[in-house]
């Protein structure tokens, strides 16, 4: 159960669209709501009801972010942010916050950062995505209600209104497949997430909410999650420091080509010196003999020799046994592991993980090759406690298959580009 959400920090702004600006009495209404701290929500309204312009703000990204009296229960709290880690960098935009701690709430970064697909209607949501017990992905959406014949009208529901299942001519089987889903290919349905947070030394009993759209902000800050609790062991007690970075992005565009833009994305980082956590030692530790054999597969196949050891860079093989139909080397006599599996057992458990997440198969391989060497860096295999950290992650995944796959392919594709 999450704790209750106390307040909102906005990742951008919103901005007047050229119909608006050409309209005085907009632009007076957007100036004074500025002043006075309203949300832009509902400077939007005001705007509306006194112009009818229907949309008369849009979306604007910037380098900082927007933390307002009206998104608190507590108003006070916002000024107080502001002022204990804002900063004016003398570059005419103010006093703005541009950099602030943040602590995490649990060791699950799914349920610091859950996120979903939705599409919706001027009612509100009209399908959305949930992961289902197996770990797949599912199209939900509301049950129609039921008429009281007797009182004529719908019948009134404890605990809110049911969520049944999403089966219809264009998604048969309730899952939530983006590349069928008529909705997702014509905009409607988008990515919808959110971090939840506490901030160091601001008050209130819950948690601080941050909206994105943006699944590279997700990717990146999974990576950093994961890093910080490879290092720590666990991620409540880290603090992480929230920034905005312009990176290049890419997209699809309408064409089916590929662009390259540059877009400001939240970051997460962490002060945490890495470093000092390896070994230095030139000295390979003989317990990496072993734990090199769990990714053997994910190096390539290569000639062995009878020490185990590989004749191009020195990486430690394990010999092929067995090659399913797949492709995929399979070790002969591989037992299900437990979660404290020795090491001599890392191979068996990685190619039990690898299966029991559905990635045992070539393109799986290739992507979690990519996966590995994006979150862990340039020769992971060889630090002993990058391969340790890569098989916890996999145990973790285990709760959530389906979207750990879609997290490595996503992983993959933007290193391909």
């Amino acid at each position: 159960m999450r704790p209750p959400i106390i307040g909102k920090i906005r990742p951008g702004i919103k901005v007047l669209t050229k119909a608006a600006r050409d309209k005085l009495e907009a632009v007076k209404i957007h100036d004074a709501g500025l002043a006075r701290g309203d949300s832009f929500e509902r400077i939007e309204g005001d705007i509306t009801r006194a112009t009818g312009i229907k949309t008369p703000l849009v979306p604007k990204n910037v380098p900082w972010f927007t933390c307002r009296a009206s998104d608190f229960a507590n108003p006070a709290l916002a000024e107080d942010i502001v002022q204990r880690y804002g900063e004016d960098r003398n570059d005419g935009n103010g006093h703005r916050l541009w950099r602030f701690p943040v602590v995490f709430a649990f060791d699950d970064w799914l349920s610091n950062m859950p996120n979903q697909l939705v599409a919706w209607t001027k009612s509100g949501r009209q399908y959305f995505s949930e992961y289902g017990r197996d770990g797949r992905r599912y199209c939900k959406m509301y049950a129609p209600p039921v008429r009281d014949e007797r009182a004529n009208r719908a019948k009134r529901t404890w605990g809110g209104r049911t969520v049944i299942l999403r089966q219809d001519n264009d998604i048969q089987d309730g899952l939530c497949d983006p590349q069928e889903c008529p909705q997702y290919q014509g905009g409607h349905c988008n990515l919808s997430a959110s971090f939840f947070f506490a901030i160091p030394h601001i008050s209130g009993l819950g948690l601080i909410e941050m909206p994105t759209t943006s699944i590279y902000v997700l990717q990146k800050a999974h990576a950093a999650m994961q890093t910080v609790a490879m290092a720590r062991g666990r991620l409540v007690g880290a603090k992480f420091w929230m920034s905005k970075q312009e990176l290049e992005i890419s997209r699809i565009d309408d064409t089916g080509k590929p662009v390259r833009q540059m877009q400001w994305l939240i970051t997460l980082d962490a002060e945490i010196d890495i470093a000092a956590l390896l070994d230095g030692s030139d000295r390979r530790p003989p317990a990496l003999e072993m734990a090199e054999q769990a990714v053997s597969m994910l190096e390539g196949d290569r000639e062995v020799r009878p020490d185990h050891g590989s004749v191009d860079d020195g990486t430690i093989e394990a010999p092929q046994t067995g090659t399913s139909e797949s492709g995929v080397v399979q070790s002969a006599g591989s037992v299900p592991p437990s979660d404290t599996a020795g090491t001599e057992d890392l191979e068996s458990e990685y190619l039990d993980l690898v299966k029991r997440l559905g990635l045992n198969s070539e393109d799986g391989a290739r992507q979690l090759k990519a996966y590995a060497a994006a979150t862990f860096g340039r020769g992971w295999s060889k630090r002993e406690q990058d391969v340790r950290g890569f098989l916890a992650q996999l145990r973790t995944a285990l709760t959530k298959p389906a979207a750990f796959r879609e997290h490595v392919a996503a992983i993959a594709a933007d290193v391909a580009t």
